[in-house]
């Protein structure tokens, strides 16, 4: 992939006629967790609104289980069904898709009843099982690449999911760990995953983690979240993914990382002007 020409992915596909990988850029965001209708609701809205204005295909996500927490006392949701029918609701209402992510093969066929694609975790993101039942539910498939890997290791990855029939494959960049308690994004690596023919997201929220640093939750650093978007936008990508809250601090996930709702268009507008110059 040459970033000077950004071109449609070999496999782009779409999710319930939002494109990705057709040569624009879509925004994959919403709240870390489903921590109630009217949360999820609001930041839709908001993300809707914002990506209208920038020209930017939207899809909406939120988790119904937080199930990889620092500390046993951290915030896990109010369970998979309250949070899928939330999620489910919320792109009812806005008429937009949604994606959540989906920890045990067995949540997959249940969770395929509520959105439009599916998520694969990233320190899960080897787990054949789980990627097996993701393709089979007839989803397109989102994977976000383990922190633990290198970009060519997705070549594995996309292997297994074209074998199971996925309709759609699409890779996300989340960081990866260098030492203890630090994060850093290898941006060729973007190219790299790209080249394996599937189109590709950059994750700018949880790329300014720092986890584990707080002892018993995870830390970040939040004002780099633009410039990482930013660099990303400059290397070629198909999808943003965006963590947004109305109020960070008060969160119940990544709280040190979500980025302010009343602040997003901080971070598209340079990015969509940045993907058209690609164009």
């Amino acid at each position: 992939m040459s970033s000077a020409h950004f071109q449609p992915s070999d496999h782009a596909f779409d999710v319930a006629g939002v494109p990705v990988g057709w040569g624009g850029l879509t925004v994959i965001g919403g709240p870390c967790l489903a921590e109630s209708r009217e949360l999820c609701l609001q930041v839709a809205q908001g993300l809707v609104e914002a990506c209208k204005q920038m020209g930017l295909g939207y899809i909406f996500k939120a988790s119904f289980d937080k199930a990889n927490r620092s500390s046993l006392q951290s915030a896990r949701g109010e369970g998979i069904e309250f949070g899928l029918e939330a999620i489910a609701e919320t792109a009812r209402q806005c008429g937009i898709p949604a994606t959540t992510d989906v920890h045990l093969p067995e949540q997959a066929a249940l969770a395929a009843q509520y959105v439009q694609m599916l998520q694969i975790p990233a320190f899960l993101s080897r787990q054949t099982d789980l990627l097996q039942a993701a393709a089979e539910t007839g989803l397109p498939v989102n994977v976000k690449k383990g922190q633990f890997l290198a970009p060519s290791d997705c070549g594995n990855i996309v292997a297994k999911l074209r074998s199971f029939g996925a309709s759609g494959i699409l890779l996300t960049e989340r960081g990866t760990t260098f030492g203890y308690h630090t994060l850093v994004v290898d941006m060729p690596g973007l190219e790299q995953m790209r080249a394996l023919g599937v189109p590709v997201c950059f994750d700018a929220t949880h790329s300014a983690q720092r986890p584990g640093a707080l002892g018993d939750s995870t830390g970040g650093a939040r004002d780099t979240i633009p410039a990482m978007a930013r660099a990303a936008a400059a290397v070629g990508i198909d999808a943003l993914f965006l963590e947004v809250h109305p109020d960070p601090a008060h969160a119940l996930s990544d709280a040190a990382t979500q980025w302010p709702l009343g602040r997003v268009l901080e971070i598209l507008e340079p990015v969509a002007r940045i993907h058209r110059l690609l164009a």
